[in-house]
């Protein structure tokens, strides 16, 4: 158990923001990802103890069209804050336009950008994953979006993986750009674009950016393969990185951020919810994500998605959870949760992996994207879709 005299294992970030200073304690991020963190998957997350909550991913383009989905999207939950955005844009004009748009119109507190996405759909636009190997493109919109922030207070950090494939490496010398341009932080999802989720997660490659970046003083978060408490502590005390960015491990377990907190803290007991535990947490989230949509209909068609994480590893009727995968109304989630018999929270399968479990493929890139990575390209503006 945690006691007065146990040490810290990880030291506390501080954004310094407009409206004041907010401290990231602990230094535990929740990471974007599409169709996952809306406002109610960030409030079930602020309330089970993650220190930052960052959106879906936005693309630059879509928010200066104000494109009705996208404005929800960027929508804080109530008492939010501070607000996180995450934006996509494979052009420096598109990116400036659109940080400019939230300082002015104040969106959001902090800006997160994404070069970390593997889908086709982003990098055959040269963006997510694809775009930092053309360094001087990468470089013009980094700058972009931290000299844009700068009157606003606003700090922006990038998140990035290793490269586009092995041999295709890109991660030193873009986040090593992207301090020297003033970002706050760079986080680093342990893989190349090319193995999408699959494998473990190179956790040797976030030692190595914690070395390279120290120079320059900024901090190093470690993303990939946080499934428990247990493995964020390891991945600081492996890696020396300031702080874990935690992705699909807290699918339909939201209390993984409470179990980190206390791992942090010195605590070495279990923060495991029981079913009848996990059931409240499913209707809360319920409730939110209604109140969110205006509509029961289209909230609880979102929320199907997350039954089958909710309740991986428990012993639930066939039947049943058939049911909770087609639930259309709260009164009905609320009878089939009424249901379940309680039992201990599984352990060694509920802390499997989730979510996507993409294999490893090509990365699909624009026509001769391999060229020269010193190449100024003119791409294809992203479409304004959300999400990615």
């Amino acid at each position: 158990m945690v006691s007065a005299t146990t040490p810290r294992l990880v030291t506390p970030l501080t954004l310094r923001l407009a409206s004041g200073d907010y401290v990231i304690d602990p230094p535990v991020v929740l990471a974007p990802m599409a169709g996952i963190t809306n406002a109610p998957f960030r409030t079930l997350a602020r309330e089970q103890g993650a220190g930052l909550f960052i959106s879906e991913m936005v693309t630059a383009r879509a928010l200066i069209e104000r494109r009705p989905e996208t404005l929800r999207m960027i929508l804080p939950g109530k008492g939010e804050w501070p607000r996180s955005v995450q934006l996509y844009s494979v052009d420096p004009h598109v990116m400036k336009a659109a940080v400019t748009m939230i300082g002015k119109e104040n969106l959001a507190d902090h800006i997160d950008m994404n070069f970390g996405c593997p889908v086709p759909k982003v990098t055959r636009k040269g963006g997510g994953a694809a775009l930092p190997y053309k360094r001087r493109l990468f470089n013009l919109i980094v700058a972009a979006a931290v000299d844009a922030a700068k009157p606003f207070g606003i700090p922006v950090t990038v998140k990035m993986r290793i490269g586009i494939d092995s041999d295709h490496q890109t991660y030193l010398e873009a986040a090593k750009s992207a301090a020297d341009l003033g970002v706050n932080w760079v986080a680093l999802h342990a893989r190349t674009a090319a193995q999408m989720y699959e494998g473990k997660s190179d956790w040797d490659a976030i030692s190595r950016l914690v070395d390279h970046l120290k120079p320059t003083g900024v901090p190093v978060l470690g993303n990939g393969d946080i499934w428990s408490g247990a493995d964020g502590v390891a991945m600081v005390e492996q890696t020396r990185c300031a702080g874990v960015v935690v992705g699909r491990g807290c699918l339909g377990r939201p209390w993984l951020f409470k179990d980190l907190a206390a791992a942090f803290a010195g605590d070495e007991s279990r923060h495991l919810p029981t079913l009848f535990e996990v059931r409240e947490v499913m209707f809360r989230h319920a409730q939110l994500i209604v109140e969110y949509f205006e509509s029961e209909e289209r909230g609880c068609r979102d929320l199907r998605k997350h039954m089958a994480w909710y309740l991986k590893g428990f012993r639930v009727p066939s039947e049943l959870r058939r049911q909770f995968g087609m639930v259309s109304s709260l009164q009905e989630l609320r009878s089939l949760l009424d249901q379940l018999v309680d039992q201990p929270y599984p352990e060694a399968i509920g802390e499997s992996p989730r979510g996507r479990t993409s294999h490893g493929r090509p990365v699909t890139l624009p026509d001769g994207w391999l060229r020269d990575p010193d190449e100024l390209v003119e791409l294809e503006l992203e479409d304004a879709f959300s999400g990615g």
